[in-house]
C-alpha cells in the first residue's frame, strides 16, 4: 500500500497512516509500501498481518468499541508470552507493546509473523491418517507443556486468583450470562447447566498456567512437520485447572462437524484420529498428572463456551463487533454446547 492510499485499509479499524507514523519511528526509517491485511477465524481482538517494504510483523489490538470490564486484555497476552519466550512452550517472539491508545485508537502490540499452518477443523480435511495422529500427539504434548511449567519460576506466580478456581469461574460466567441473555426463555439448556455444575464442584487443589481456550485454531503447525511452532491467542489465559484447558481442548469429541469443527460421527480410526480416552493418555503421560478429567469438567467446558459465544451474539446485537455475523453465529453456538453440555450432563455418572 503506498503513502497515498486511503488511511484505512479494508477490514482495519484504525488509522494506517497512524500505523506509518509509528512503524517510521519503530524502525527508525521511512516507510513507503505499508500493507495492513485482516486476520480471519476470531472473533475477539483484531490481529493483522502488517508489510512494511520487506519488514513483516503481526499487530493484535483492542476491538474500536465500548469493551466489557477484563475483556480483550491484550496487556496479559503479551506478557504470558514474554514469561514464556524461554521455554518448553512455543510462541512468538514479542516486538513491542504499545499502551498508548492514541495511537491506533487502542492499545496494541507486535509480534513475529511465523510461518506455518493453522487448522479450523479438528477431522484436518485433506489430510492422510497418518498425518492427522501425529498432529493430535504434537497437540497434546503441547497442551502437556503448557500445564507443566513452573509458572512460579516464570514470573507468574500472580497471574491467578487463589481459591477454588471452579467456584470463581462459575460464578464470573454465570454472572456473564445474566448479562448475555435476551430473556428468562433464551437458552434453556444453558440455565440447566448452569444448575447441574453448582451441585458437583470438585475439591481439586491442581494448578497451572492455563491457555484458556486450547483448541487447535490457535496453534500454528510447522509448514510441514507434525509440529506446533506457536500457540496464539493468550487473551483467556490464567492460573487454573488443568483439566479444564483439557475438556475444551476435547469438546470436539462431543461436537458435530458443523458445530465449531467437531468430530461426532466420523469413522474416527478410518480417518487416523484418535479416540478421546486414547488422547487423552497421551496427554496424562506428557503432564505427568495422575487427575483425571471427568464428565463435570467436560459440562464445565461446554458452559463457559456457550456463555462466550452467547457474548458474541451480544457484541453484535450491539453493533459493538468486527464480524458482521457474530450475532447469529454466537447464538447457533451458544444453542450447541449448552445442548451438547446436557447431553453430558444427562448420561453422566456424578
Amino acid at each position: 500500500m503506498s503513502a497515498q492510499a486511503a488511511a484505512r485499509a479494508p477490514g482495519a479499524d484504525f488509522d494506517i497512516e497512524a500505523l506509518r507514523g509509528f512503524l517510521t519511528g519503530f524502525l527508525g526509517r521511512a516507510v513507503q509500501d505499508l500493507a495492513v491485511v485482516p486476520t480471519t477465524g476470531g472473533m475477539s481482538n483484531p490481529t493483522y498481518f502488517v508489510t512494511a517494504d520487506g519488514w513483516r510483523a503481526v499487530l493484535r489490538k483492542q476491538p474500536g468499541m465500548k469493551l466489557a470490564k477484563s475483556a480483550h486484555a491484550i496487556d496479559r497476552e503479551f506478557r504470558v508470552m514474554g514469561a514464556l519466550g524461554d521455554s518448553a512452550v512455543p510462541v512468538p517472539q514479542l516486538l513491542h507493546y504499545e499502551e498508548d491508545a492514541s495511537l491506533l485508537g487502542t492499545p496494541f502490540y507486535l509480534m513475529e509473523w511465523l510461518d506455518g499452518r493453522v487448522f479450523t477443523e479438528y477431522s484436518l480435511p485433506g489430510m492422510a491418517p497418518e498425518q492427522r495422529g501425529a498432529i493430535y500427539g504434537a497437540m497434546a504434548r503441547t497442551m502437556a507443556a503448557i500445564h507443566s511449567l513452573d509458572f512460579q519460576a516464570a514470573g507468574l506466580g500472580d497471574f491467578g486468583r487463589p481459591g477454588n478456581y471452579f467456584q470463581r469461574q462459575i460464578s464470573r460466567w454465570s454472572q456473564l450470562w445474566q448479562q448475555y441473555r435476551k430473556g428468562d426463555d433464551d437458552n434453556p439448556d444453558l440455565d440447566r447447566m448452569l444448575g447441574w455444575l453448582g451441585g458437583r464442584i470438585p475439591d481439586s487443589e491442581l494448578l497451572s498456567l492455563c491457555h484458556g481456550d486450547c483448541r487447535i485454531g490457535n496453534l500454528m503447525f510447522h509448514p510441514t512437520e507434525p509440529r506446533v511452532i506457536g500457540v496464539l491467542d493468550w487473551e483467556l489465559s490464567t492460573l487454573g485447572h488443568p483439566l479444564v484447558d483439557v475438556a475444551f481442548n476435547t469438546q470436539a469429541w462431543h461436537m458435530a462437524p458443523d458445530e465449531n469443527g467437531g468430530l461426532l460421527g466420523l469413522d474416527l480410526a478410518a480417518e487416523g484420529i484418535p479416540t478421546e480416552a486414547d488422547y487423552l493418555e497421551g496427554y496424562y503421560s506428557e503432564a505427568g498428572t495422575t487427575e483425571r478429567m471427568t464428565d463435570f469438567h467436560r459440562v464445565f467446558a461446554m458452559f463457559r463456551a456457550a456463555v462466550g459465544s452467547a457474548g458474541v451474539a451480544w457484541r453484535g446485537e450491539q453493533g459493538n463487533s468486527t464480524l458482521p455475523d457474530s450475532a447469529s453465529v454466537g447464538r447457533r453456538l451458544a444453542a450447541a454446547y449448552a445442548r451438547r453440555g446436557m447431553e453430558i450432563a444427562a448420561r453422566s455418572g456424578l
